[in-house]
């Protein structure tokens, strides 16, 4: 009775260990994906950035220099977050896989260990009767290490979920938040103030002040009346938030990304001649267009990544993630566990009863004759 007991404990554990390995492995992928998402983030930003940089060199070598440093920066807080990406996939590698195995062998042995003292229970054999408990006696001591382990899995698990759920309330004050893939408030605090006031302000002094653009430009007092009032588009909000709102744009006004079209209408190219260019209304010097189309590519470019510079800064990604866990993941590993852990120990419990049950059996046994044995 106790041995099959033990057999059907067994391989019920056996099954709650595979299935705590698959949940293990999708929080692993959950978390490995944190760190991925942010680094394709940083990564997007950093190529523009770098773009940006090389447009802007010839205009304006000051912006330039300072685009580096800040590429240097986000680069720092990628190999951060690429250490955070390496060291959680071991981790939970180590972890996983470790405990699967031995929890695999372990059980594998016990249930050939049981079902061999079945056979030789069948066959009357003394001397293999007294193997069979030497060795059910060390699975015993084996089964009790192993649950001291799922213990600890539980309990790591059980804490990691509770951080996970103090990250999502209140992430400043959260014990995670050194932890978790997010770029240093600091740093990413600063750029996105400094993005937002210097675009905010360039186009407002653009905008305050038209025969400033036109300067820039090149056009001349004559022809500003072909162009028109220009006014350019200007989609963060004024001091001190710069908010970013990419729809505050009046209907009259030129998005900073289609100054490039606006202007290549007026612009004479270097295969013309000027006097073609004015008979034409092409007064906008080449470089000058090109100038333009440096600054406005590389400020729509920016607008494009602020997106990301937010979620970055804010650090949007791992929020979202961390919600997601705590919403899907963490009951079901927290269930996972503790059944482990307590069909683990369930099993300990028989297998101390069922080999004191085979001592005091052998013990009434050697007195037998042979013939006379009960039968577990």
């Amino acid at each position: 009775m106790l041995t099959s007991l033990a057999l059907i404990a067994s391989s019920f554990v056996l099954a709650t260990s595979q299935r705590t390995l698959r949940r293990t492995e999708k929080l692993k992928e959950t978390v490995v994906d944190i760190g991925e998402e942010a680094l394709g983030a940083i990564g997007r930003v950093m190529r523009t950035t770098k773009q940006i940089e090389y447009l802007l060199l010839p205009y304006n070598p000051q912006i330039s220099t300072s685009l580096n440093s800040t590429t240097e920066g986000l680069r720092t807080n990628s190999r951060v977050i690429r250490r955070f990406i390496d060291r959680s996939e071991q981790s939970f590698n180590k972890a996983t896989h470790t405990s699967h195995t031995a929890h695999m062998v372990v059980l594998g042995l016990n249930l050939a260990t049981l079902i061999a003292s079945l056979v030789l229970m069948l066959l009357y054999w003394r001397p293999g009767f007294i193997i069979i408990i030497l060795c059910l006696w060390m699975l015993t001591s084996l089964c009790w290490f192993l649950t001291g382990f799922d213990y600890f899995l539980h309990t790591f698990a059980d804490d990691a979920c509770s951080a996970l759920e103090d990250f999502e309330k209140n992430p400043q004050n959260s014990s995670l938040g050194s932890m978790l893939p997010c770029i240093n408030d600091s740093f990413s605090g600063k750029l996105i103030a400094q993005i937002g006031s210097t675009i905010h302000s360039f186009i407002v002094e653009l905008n305050s002040n038209v025969s400033v653009l036109y300067e820039l430009l090149g056009i001349g007092q004559e022809n500003e009346e072909l162009i028109g009032v220009m006014k350019i588009c200007n989609p963060f909000s004024g001091a001190p938030n710069y908010t970013y709102i990419p729809q505050k744009c009046p209907h009259d006004a030129i998005r900073i990304g289609d100054l490039p079209k606006f202007l290549a209408r007026f612009t004479c190219s270097r295969e013309e001649t000027i006097e073609k260019c004015r008979k034409n209304g092409r007064f906008v010097p080449q470089t000058s267009y090109n100038m333009a189309h440096a600054y406005s590519r590389s400020i729509q470019d920016m607008l494009d990544i602020y997106p990301d510079l937010q979620k970055l800064s804010k650090c949007t990604i791992v929020k979202i993630k961390a919600s997601e866990i705590v919403l899907h993941q963490c009951k079901p590993i927290r269930f996972s566990t503790k059944l482990l852990w307590a069909s683990m120990m369930s099993l300990s419990i028989i297998m101390v009863v069922l080999v004191f049950a085979w001592v005091v059996e052998a013990l009434r046994c050697w007195k037998k004759p042979v013939s006379t044995w009960f039968r577990i």
